[in-house]
């Protein structure tokens, strides 16, 4: 059995540990000044990985004979001196005020004004394998819907937050002939227990449902790779503003709010209204960027033409609003200690016996803007896609404290939970499902694109049980530090943990890779019927 398919007998941990973190370290300093796409810290964030991809020995596997593969992102803001939005409903003409009363997405088809009547749609859901179908009956050709951003209660696990996320909804729109889509999306707790029962005490603070946009959006060049090709008209809005588009049908929100807060289906109506709305769209300078592809080509001769992959995304936020007099948003943990772990994992099997399928240690772009450089992979991968059988992915999965318990997203979604489980087993490690699943968290990182691509996958997270120190440390460290510039090397890290996780993947991978057959959806899996 080789060394990283059974835990090894004491390895030094601390010693691994510090090979991680000195990765961490390079590609969490300030002199990358965040890792944005398109800058010269992201650059040489790509030239440390490629150099070690390199060092280890893994073959390029980007374009021919390079490790980066190309990808091409268009910058687009809006112009909002250009752009309006008004309601017209019986002779009636309201304005909206924007970034207040309502958020333009620039993400739309270019082309002259949007006038088009309004329908509301309940959720927005069609989900046959679920029984759920908000359009049953009604006729939106030409029209711009109206949808409440929420799911009904029954609608649970990953596909409660896949089914909503905008490409898989518009697409649903467009078949109906929809041209727009608004939606009325509430606010969602921040992580931690739930608001204590006695009135007084203070609420789990909230999540601005829609904050005003402060960068660019930034799209895949490739117009065949457009999710959102056909939209002409793209809002949303928070609650306190629904009124004042639902009055005009003579519904409110404190109408619905009974039957949303019961979990139950919302009637569709008749708005009585017409929109007529411009969305101006400036054109920022292109960004050229890639993801870094290093491939270890495996050793049985039919199965090293299936690749498992092992992803991070290489990227963060850059140079932002200063917080306490700092403006640089270092992404020490998210996402320097994701690649940091690819690294480790390529010495790791590369250093012993190959197993039988291909592995692609990947370095993703674009992460940050929307999961655009997975998105690119993923369809357009750089060897055969019907070959790719696996993803396993970091993002930001916090070694904060021993690793007792680890949070496996994904994990009752395809066999691939079948072997994280026994890894675990192996390593006196317990694998959880996710702690708090109301997060999304499977279907918001770069493993959502390998499962829009039918690939099985799975994402980490350090775990923990309810009411324990290690819970609060989890909580705290995602309300003071997730996306703020905190996130720096300078915050307590238990690296012996990272180097455990590492020793973790490099068994799961080999588990995978060596399996006679590929990992397959549970037949019960939302995600086995797309």
């Amino acid at each position: 059995m080789s060394a990283q398919t059974s835990p090894q007998a004491d390895p030094d941990w601390a010693t691994r540990g510090a090979a991680w973190w000195s990765h961490v370290q390079y590609l969490a300093d300030d002199k990358l000044q965040g890792r944005l796409p398109g800058t010269p810290g992201f650059e040489l964030a790509t030239q440390y990985v490629v150099d070690h991809f390199k060092a280890i020995g893994l073959k390029p596997a980007g374009a021919p004979s390079s490790y980066l593969q190309p990808v091409l992102f268009h910058s687009l803001r809006l112009n909002a001196q250009k752009s309006s939005v008004t309601l017209e409903s019986a002779g009636t003409t309201t304005s909206f005020a924007l970034n207040k009363d309502i958020i333009l997405s620039p993400h739309v088809m270019p082309g002259p004004a949007v006038d088009a009547p309004l329908i509301f749609i309940g959720y927005g859901l069609r989900l046959p394998a679920k029984h759920m179908d908000d359009y049953a009956g009604l006729d939106l050709h030409g029209k711009v819907v109206v949808l409440y951003n929420g799911a009904p209660a029954r609608l649970q696990g990953p596909l409660r937050a896949y089914s909503r996320m905008p490409g898989q909804r518009w697409k649903a729109l467009k078949a109906a002939g929809a041209i727009g889509m608004i939606a009325i999306t509430p606010p969602r707790p921040l992580p931690g227990p739930p608001p204590a029962a006695d009135p007084k005490a203070p609420k789990t603070p909230e999540r601005p449902a829609t904050p005003a946009p402060v960068r660019p959006t930034i799209v895949i060049a490739d117009p065949s790779l457009d999710t959102l090709t056909g939209l002409r008209f793209s809002a949303s809005m928070a609650p306190a503003s629904a009124d004042k588009i639902l009055v005009p049908s003579g519904h409110t929100l404190a109408e619905l709010q009974p039957l949303i807060d019961a979990g139950k289906p919302l009637p569709p109506f008749d708005m009585k209204t017409t929109l007529h709305a411009t969305t101006a769209v400036d054109a920022n300078p292109d960004i050229d960027t890639h993801n870094v592809v290093g491939l270890l080509e495996g050793s049985d001769p039919k199965l090293k033409k299936e690749y498992i992959v092992i992803s991070a995304h290489l990227d963060h936020l850059g140079v932002g609003k200063p917080v306490n007099g700092d403006t640089i948003y270092n992404g020490a943990m998210d996402n320097a200690s994701g690649v940091a772990a690819v690294i480790e994992t390529a010495k790791l099997l590369a250093s012993g016996p190959r197993p039988k399928r291909s592995i692609l240690f990947i370095a993703l772009t674009g992460e940050e803007m929307g999961e655009l450089g997975s998105a690119y992979f993923a369809a357009r991968p750089t060897v055969p896609k019907p070959q790719v059988v696996a993803d396993l992915n970091m993002d930001m999965f916090l070694p904060l404290f021993p690793l007792r318990y680890l949070e496996v997203q994904g994990l009752g979604e395809s066999t691939l939970g079948n072997d994280a489980r026994a890894i675990g087993q192996l390593n006196d490690i317990e694998v959880q499902f996710e702690k708090q699943p109301e997060e999304n968290r499977f279907i918001r990182s770069d493993q959502v694109n390998f499962v829009a691509q039918n690939i099985p996958a799975l994402a980490f997270k350090f775990g923990w049980t309810p009411d324990s120190p290690e819970m609060k440390t989890f909580n705290d460290w995602v309300k003071t530090r997730y996306h703020q510039p905190s996130d720096d090397l300078e915050q307590p890290i238990d690296k012996e943990a990272a180097a455990q996780f590492i020793s973790y993947l490099s068994q799961l991978a080999t588990r995978v890779a060596d399996a006679p057959t590929r990992p397959t959806w549970y037949p019960e899996s939302s995600f086995a019927h797309q």
